[in-house]
């Protein structure tokens, strides 16, 4: 599945914080808790805590997010399917890595274990 320009601009224009929620409810539901979120959202980023709840109160959209994280080294290890899409083929480089924390995200509510998200341990 190609990713469309469309559906590029769409996701850079959304802010990071009217997707948080989700990304909570969604991990909560499955028995993991608010803080492995954050642990997974930091490795990606280099956000910690406080960088996070400040991106959140300024309603980031992606693209500024993305623009100034620090991302990981390691995130091209990042591979599979998320939403109908294999992050690794994805060619527009913000979708990718909105892509790559929706992985992250969806690979921790499905219980894989902490060291296995985080895959520079």
């Amino acid at each position: 599945m190609s990713s469309t320009a469309h559906h590029d601009e769409r996701m850079a224009k959304m802010t990071f914080a009217s997707v948080y929620p989700h990304y909570v409810t969604k991990v909560e539901k499955k028995n993991r808790t608010k803080e492995e979120l954050h642990q997974v959202i930091e490795w990606l980023t280099s956000y910690d805590e406080k960088a996070l709840q400040k991106t959140i109160e300024n309603k980031l959209t992606f693209e500024q997010f993305f623009k100034e994280a620090q991302l990981n080294p390691n995130a091209h290890l990042i591979t599979g399917v998320i939403c109908g899409y294999r992050v690794e083929e994805i060619t527009n480089e913000l979708t990718q890595q909105i892509r790559y924390l929706d992985k992250l995200v969806d690979e921790l509510a499905k219980g894989r274990k902490m060291e296995k998200i985080l895959r520079d341990r």
